[in-house]
């Protein structure tokens, strides 16, 4: 009963972000792909990193004791995942390496319970709307980062 709950209270927020919530929510539910296309910028942007660091750093967040983590979706298709982070953080995305995703950006979405397919949550969006902090995902994928070109 608590999952459903947690389930429906994430497919709101995330579908929050839509011009047409309820649309999302049936193509999540009914459509023939289970996917929806999200803007950006209104409720969270998107840090968008290569596929192979983006799933590390995404376990490094998720063993962090002090931290929720935000969600992070990831698209093998495209060999890339993205974490959601507060609206307006794409604007001073500058990293190398890094894309942002902000205002005047679209994403495509599956369904908050959604962890199997080319397009899956690595961490589902939890509905209370918590982010992914700029500062902490800097510094993980900073450190990372330097962990790779040292190995």
């Amino acid at each position: 009963m608590a999952l459903m709950r947690m389930q429906s209270s994430a497919s709101e927020w995330l579908a929050a972000a839509s011009e047409d919530p309820r649309a999302c929510k049936r193509e999540w539910r009914f459509g023939l792909t289970g996917i929806a296309l999200l803007p950006a910028g209104r409720l969270w942007d998107v840090v968008i990193v290569a596929e192979e660091l983006g799933r590390d750093v995404a376990h490094v967040l998720e063993d962090l004791p002090w931290l929720r983590p935000g969600p992070v979706l990831w698209d093998a298709r495209r060999s890339q995942v993205g974490f959601f982070v507060p609206p307006g953080t794409a604007s001073r995305c500058l990293a190398p390496g890094l894309r942002c995703a902000g205002e005047g950006a679209w994403i495509t979405a599956p369904a908050p319970h959604h962890r199997w397919g080319s397009l899956r949550w690595l961490i589902s969006p939890d509905g209370a709307g918590t982010l992914n902090q700029p500062e902490v995902l800097a510094l993980t994928l900073k450190r990372a980062t330097a962990g790779r070109s040292l190995g």
